[in-house]
């Protein structure tokens, strides 16, 4: 039988290493995850997936708040050009096309509906967009900053406290941001913020004030309104959609 399967995961403490027999692609929602895979060690946020062969060691940790998609699938499911690629790489970049189906795929998630056709379209779509004209991967420069942002998107991210950590001035700031993800450093960090919201609405009964502070927003007000301009609903009906 064709193994096609995806879930939703948080991840905590260190643990054994552990290896399967099938292939596993591990997709950002929220947060970051320490992950090693045959030796070779990475932090996944917002800008990267990682894929694990099958029958490969891995083993991850977390000291924060997280949550992942892990597609399960059999490597018969990816053509020949893609599964030569994947053979070398262990993490891979997103694209904006990736981050666009992986939160298309989320929000099926909480919503509770996971039916075997959107999911048999839906991978190969994501492997394609995760391996088709893929460049090398390189560590970014705006990588370490993307990873502390991830990890605490609450924090008073102010520009000059981004280029500080980057190690770049304010306008090099955006010119960076600009050409790694086509936003600018405020605009990334509050999609950031309201996806961290959206995963704590679905995960949590915190009211909805804490998460709107938890999350670097001034107060539940400024939440409600940035909300509703990126998915035309409140934080409430949200959480009611998807609890």
């Amino acid at each position: 039988m064709t193994i096609l399967h995806l879930t939703a995961r948080s991840y905590g403490d260190a643990r054994a290493p552990e290896r399967h027999p099938y292939a596993q692609f591990v997709l950002p929602v929220s947060g970051c995850l320490d992950l090693e895979i045959a030796g070779h060690g990475g932090r996944l946020a917002m800008g990267s997936a990682a894929f694990v062969a099958a029958g490969t060691d891995h083993a991850q940790a977390a000291t924060s708040r997280n949550r992942f998609l892990i597609l399960d699938m059999d490597m018969a499911l990816v053509g020949d050009a893609a599964a030569d690629m994947l053979g070398r790489r262990r993490f891979l970049p997103l694209s904006p096309q990736a981050r666009h189906l992986i939160d298309f795929m989320r929000l099926h998630l909480d919503g509770g509906a996971r039916p075997a056709a959107v999911l048999a379209h839906w991978a190969p779509l994501l492997i394609d967009a995760l391996t088709c004209d893929a460049p090398p991967f390189t560590p970014s420069r705006l990588a370490p900053l993307r990873d502390a942002m991830a990890a605490d998107p609450g924090a008073p991210w102010t520009a000059a406290a981004m280029a500080r950590m980057a190690g770049l001035s304010t306008s090099r700031l955006h010119a960076v941001f600009r050409r790694e993800t086509g936003r600018t450093p405020q605009a990334w960090l509050s999609d950031l913020r309201l996806r961290q919201v959206q995963a704590w609405l679905a995960d949590s009964d915190q009211p909805i004030a804490e998460l709107a502070l938890r999350a670097g927003f001034a107060d539940q007000s400024v939440l409600t309104r940035a909300f509703r301009r990126a998915t035309g609903t409140t934080p409430a009906a949200y959480r009611r959609a998807h609890r």
